[in-house]
């Protein structure tokens, strides 16, 4: 068999609608380099006929591969999967909507020949989107830099180029809330950014509503910053010195100037409503890191897969392959 130049990753999730068009337009672009590719289609659990649109591509050209989950296991891990399994000697990762644009993916295995180890794609406008997922985006990059020091860059997703070497890295990283755009930028290497024109989505419903981008959000803080807790710390701190404070004035008040003190329940109630609240939130944040603690502890698979096409079993602690698939 050939050696595999580039292996292209591309999650799936309810596609029906962009599939076809994701993979012309991708073969389309692989075909012009001239070398021999792979593209692999993560079937996390599709509840649409994207499992089978996909299973024709493998029948008719075999440089089409699939993994099919069991159930809808994420964005993250099907990412993930993809990568261990791939066999290239880079990889691509790229979403199926064709909002990153697959026309790139020459320019980028030109930048890696040149010697780079990461190329990722960098937003310059994100076309079709909100103008609050836009500004919530904007400034969600922007703190989660503050707060981690690993240097993640702003305005990018998931959309990006990477060596060999670099996926063996990320192969020795087991966690399972993943935010793999940290974890790439944890790991080193030699990383530059490509600009592009992000498009509308070519058909279809975004996979990402609010409440998966605020848990992709949450993963990528608490996977790379323990500063929450440090500010819980530092608040507790903060307010019982506060507490303390007010505790003297009351005591002063009523020792020295009785008839102007204060005798009714409101401030009470209002003070103490205001400090449990503040102990809910430090406990919550809390319980988020004691929550991934457990969430490792279990130490179950990342994925389980019920078929692959096109391509071979593979046995080791990550690659977590139901047995009992039949590879075609």
């Amino acid at each position: 068999m050939d050696k595999v130049l580039c292996s292209v990753i591309v999650p799936m999730y309810n596609e029906e609608e962009v599939i076809t068009e994701t993979y012309q337009r991708l073969t389309t672009v692989m075909d012009s380099i001239g070398e021999n590719y792979e593209i692999i289609f993560i079937n996390d659990g599709s509840r649409d006929n994207t499992r089978a649109i996909i299973s024709e591509f493998c029948r008719n050209n075999d440089k089409i591969k699939m993994i099919d989950f069991a159930r809808n296991f994420g964005h993250q891990i099907a990412i993930t999967a993809g990568m261990d399994y791939a066999a290239g000697e880079c990889m691509v990762i790229i979403d199926g909507d064709l909002q990153d644009p697959p026309e790139l993916i020459p320019d980028m295995i030109k930048i890696w020949r040149d010697g780079y180890e990461v190329v990722y794609g960098k937003r310059k406008s994100r076309k079709g989107e909100t103008f609050f997922k836009k500004i919530t985006a904007k400034v969600y990059y922007r703190i989660l830099r503050t707060l981690t020091n690993v240097d993640i860059p702003v305005d990018t997703g998931d959309f990006r180029l990477i060596d060999r070497k670099v996926c063996e890295a990320l192969k020795q990283l087991p966690e399972r809330s993943r935010y793999v755009r940290g974890l790439m930028s944890w790991v080193g290497f030699k990383q530059i950014a490509i600009e592009f024109e992000r498009n509308e989505r070519f058909a279809g419903e975004t996979k990402y509503p609010l409440k998966k981008m605020l848990k992709l959000a949450m993963d990528g803080i608490m996977s790379f910053s323990y500063k929450p807790l440090k500010l819980a710390s530092y608040i507790g701190a903060i307010l019982s010195g506060i507490s303390f404070l007010y505790l003297i004035f009351v005591l002063f008040q009523k020792l020295f100037f009785p008839e102007a003190a204060q005798s009714g329940w409101t401030s009470l109630i209002a003070v103490s409503l205001f400090f449990n609240g503040i102990i809910l939130l430090m406990l919550g944040i809390i319980g988020e890191y004691i929550g991934r603690i457990y969430e490792e502890a279990k130490g179950r698979p990342l994925y389980i897969i019920r078929e692959l096409k096109n391509m071979e079993k593979r046995v080791g602690p990550r690659y977590n392959t139901n047995q009992n698939a039949n590879p075609e």
